[in-house]
């Protein structure tokens, strides 16, 4: 009952102060009659949502794989802790590059 409460407000509080954001006058309004550059900025932010939300449970679940094999057999916490921080740094490494193609998305084109 508690997360579903606390997941309720964050989403309140998120589409309350989007209003704010998108209440306001753009300087480069004639950007956004353009479909097409509506379309682009749309998949941009859609594309890093979803790449930071699986990147997130990646590391989540990583981290309690790590956590149980730690608590399992403790003489080799420091080899989990070495493949887990490789682990993390690929799975970051995706949301980089997700990043880096929605700063190309929005800048470039």
């Amino acid at each position: 009952m508690r997360k579903l409460l606390i997941l309720s407000l964050s989403c309140a509080g998120v589409l309350l102060m989007s209003s704010i954001g998108l209440a306001a006058e753009a300087a480069g309004a004639e950007a956004y009659k353009d479909p097409a550059l509506s379309l682009i900025y749309a998949g941009a932010v859609v594309g890093m949502g979803l790449a930071a939300l699986g990147c997130g449970i990646g590391m989540g679940s990583g981290l309690r794989g790590a956590c149980e094999a730690s608590a399992r057999n403790p003489e080799v916490s420091g080899k989990i802790m070495t493949t887990l921080l490789l682990g993390f740094a690929f799975i970051e490494s995706l949301a980089i590059y997700t990043l880096v193609i929605a700063m190309i998305l929005l800048f470039v084109i």
